[in-house]
This record gives C-alpha cells, structure tokens and sequence, in this order.
C-alpha cells in the first residue's frame, strides 16, 4: 500500500535550501559579478540580469534536469546521446569544473585575493607556487581521508564569510567609492550589449554545468526526507532551489553595483580577484585582508575537496584503471600544474572551452527539463544536439586566443560564423540552430509515434 508523502517543513526547505545555496556560491564566485561591474560601468543594470539567466537560472534548470529525469547520475541524464557520447560529455564536464579550470581556480582565487596582497610583486610568482602546492596536499588529504573536518569547518566558516560580506555590502553602500552612473563602461562591448555579454559573462561562474553534475546530491537529500515522486520531487526542487538561488541572485546584484561604484576610486583590474581586494582594503585595511584571506582560503579548500572527490568518485567508476585514491592524486596534481599559469590566465583560457561547453550544456538542460513531453525519444536528444555542437565548435575557434582566432584559419571561420548564423555578433550563434534541431526533433518524434500507433 502506497503511502502519501511525508509533508514538508519549512525546516526542510531551509536545509534543501543551504545545500543547493552552499553547491552553487563558492568564494570564486564572488570576483565575476565584481569585474562585471568594473567592466560595464553605468550600464550594470543590463548586465547583472544577462548574468543572472546563466549564473542563476540555468543552474536551477540543472538541478530540476536531474530531478525531473529520475536520474541517479550526470551520465544517465546524458545516456539518451548514447553510451559514448554520454561518456564524452562526463569526461567534458568534470575536466572544465575539475582539473583545467574549476579546481585551479579555488587556489587562485584564494591566493590572488588573499595572499598576493601581502607580497612584493617580484615573489608572486614563487607564492603562487608555494601556496598552491600546500594548497592541494591539504586537499588531498582532505579527500583521501574522506574526512569531514572541512565540512564542519565550512558549517561555521561560511556562515561568518557571508555575514562579512553582509558587513562589506553595509559599508560600501553607506560610503560608495563612487556613483556608477556617472562611470561610463570601461570595456566598449557593454556599451552596445551589455545583456548578452553578461549573459555570456555568466558563463564564468561554471554553475549551469557544476548543477548537471552535482544535481544527484540534492535529489538524493529530498528523497532522504522521504519523499517519493518524479513530479513531487522536482516541485521541492524548484521551491527549495528558488529560495537559494533567490539569495544567489540578490548576492551578484550587490558585487556587481560595489563593481560598478569601485570605477570611483580604481581603475578596472585584469579580474574580479584584484577588485576584491581593493574594496576590501579600502574600507578595512590590511587586517580586513588578513581576514579575508583565511577565509577564502578555507571556504575555497573545502569547494576544492568537493570537486576533486566527485571528480574521482566518476572516474573510479567509469574508468576503473584507476582507482579512487589514485584519480584523486592525479586531479589534485594537474590541478596544481594548472593553478600555477594564474587566475588571469586561467579564466582566459576557460573562455573558448565554455563558449563550446555551454551550449551543448544548455541544450541538454532544455531537453531533460521537457523530456516528459517527448518521452526521453533519443532521437529528438541526437538531432537537437548535432545542430547545437556545429555552432558550438565555431564559437570555440574565433573565441580562442589570437594565435588561433587571428589566423586565416580563424578569420575564415569567424566570417562563416557571421555570415550564416543568426545572433553570432553577440556570441549566441548556437541559439537558432538549436531552435530547429529541437523542432526537427520533435516533428520526427510525432511522426515516428503516429507510425507506432497506426
């Protein structure tokens, strides 16, 4: 006999809440709405909501993708593309959040915002390498272990880290280093489409893909408190993910404006780590840094310890050769080779990778969250997908650095690109193709249903 679902508290929410809230806002997170702020001037408004679409609803998209599919791992959500492809897009997903990007970038943020300040410019370097490689011993022990001392830490740490930045926002806005209406934009594209580059600029935060992978563990949490369902599963989801990503949103409207009002009294930096560190000395000093620096650092170690683990935990069970403690020593250590190329560069690199990522990502968002609709038909998933990934590949050409998107090779593709694909001049050439594979798709689902029953 079938019982009803246990009913929810508002309790319960509040704890789906924190953990979808504690999944998607890492202390990385805070220097990409900051240097959107810097880089789009009085134009912040346009901005801030492009970046929200990317940076806060399509990662609750992602969890409800989860949820709505019944799937118990990111590979299954993929398994309608077929074995091989949903196996490539695995090793995609957890390379651009682990080891070339995402991970790295949990040393760098921490030491370009904490550290560096403290050293002489002729010593950044070898800090960053010192730092780094006490960085990811920690993190893998940490993850070898599997201990949860960092969890109990972060229970406490993060908690604090919020109520400072709460602190940071009280102070800035009381005392604004400047009016950002009076700052025109300091990079020349927010002038024209500050709503799409900050849609685009969004895609930094990484979040839309961490929500693919990482969407099990919060099924799994609400299906802990006893609840059974597809349907009643995903409405928890949306309830409890609107509330986190409500205060994810409110967060990123507020580093964009002290971004935009920071243009007052500096001058844009290379990236949003540097901009953090100046607010912060501005108004606190060096012991308000100091501060700040254990704590990015220990909030960035314990999203590291996440990353690594899941990164291992995958591919122990996809590609056993390996197991779990020997992936884990081969994340941590190409983690460290890549933090030790710099935040800036790192974040310049990621660009073309997440120019080609997202829009394969965003399009298996949209088919898992309307799957119902065409009964998981993979060949709605194959035409929808091969018609995403054409665009994708010519975005990741001309985004590429100069070497590439300078070239005749590069010129050529980027004249193709403009030519034939509608919205290309605003970075969203996937868009359309995408529009007409999913239709395509779906026109041949109906048919090949219409068959069925005839």
């Amino acid at each position: 006999m079938q019982t009803d679902n246990p009913k929810m508290k508002v309790r319960d929410y509040l704890v789906i809440a924190s953990m979808i809230f504690a999944l998607f806002f890492g202390a990385g997170n805070l220097i990409f709405p900051l240097h959107l702020g810097q880089l789009a001037g009085r134009n912040w408004p346009q901005a801030v909501i492009g970046f929200i679409v990317t940076g806060v609803v399509l990662p609750l998209l992602s969890v409800l993708a989860i949820a709505i599919t019944r799937s118990r791992s990111f590979y299954e959500v993929c398994l309608p593309l077929g074995s091989i492809c949903a196996t490539i897009f695995l090793i995609l997903i957890h390379a651009t959040i682990g080891p070339l990007f995402g991970t790295p970038r949990t040393a760098t943020v921490s030491f370009t915002v904490g550290i560096a300040p403290f050293l002489p410019k002729n010593m950044q370097q070898f800090g960053l390498l010192a730092f780094s490689a006490i960085f990811f011993v920690l993190t893998f022990w940490v993850a070898y272990n599997q201990s949860d001392i960092l969890s109990k830490l972060g229970k406490i740490l993060n908690p604090v880290f919020l109520i400072l930045l709460l602190l940071v926002f009280v102070v800035a806005f009381c005392r604004p280093l400047g009016n950002p209406a009076n700052f025109a934009p300091t990079a020349k594209i927010y002038a024209h489409r500050a709503l799409t580059q900050g849609f685009l600029e969004g895609y930094n935060t990484m979040d839309a893909l961490a929500g693919l992978a990482f969407g099990v563990a919060i099924v799994t949490a609400i299906r802990s408190l006893g609840q059974r369902g597809n349907k009643r599963i995903a409405v928890i989801t949306a309830k409890s993910g609107a509330l986190a990503m409500l205060l994810v949103g409110l967060i990123y409207l507020l580093l964009t404006i002290v971004g935009a009002m920071s243009l007052g009294q500096f001058k844009a930096s290379a990236d949003g780590g540097v901009v953090f560190s100046q607010v912060v000395q501005a108004y606190a000093g060096m012991w308000g840094q100091a501060v700040l620096a254990v704590l990015m650092t220990v909030t960035c170690l314990t999203t590291a310890v996440g990353l690594v683990a899941a990164f291992s935990e995958d591919f122990q069970k996809h590609f056993p050769i390996l197991n779990y403690h020997q992936w884990l020593a081969v994340s941590c250590f190409a983690s460290f080779l890549t933090a030790n190329i710099g935040l800036e560069k790192i974040i310049r690199w990621s660009l073309p990778v997440l120019m080609f990522m997202y829009p394969l990502a965003i399009g298996l968002i949209i088919l898992s969250v309307f799957s119902p609709l065409f009964k998981r038909d993979r060949v709605v998933y194959l035409v929808t997908m091969v018609f995403t990934l054409m665009p994708a590949i010519l975005d990741l050409i001309v985004s590429m650095p100069a070497v590439v998107s300078q070239s005749a090779f590069g010129k050529a593709v980027a004249q193709i690109r403009l030519t034939y694909l509608p919205l290309a001049n605003v970075g969203l050439s996937w868009v359309m193709p995408m529009a007409v594979g999913l239709v395509i798709g779906v026109i041949l689902h109906l048919i090949r249903r219409r068959k069925n029953y005839i």
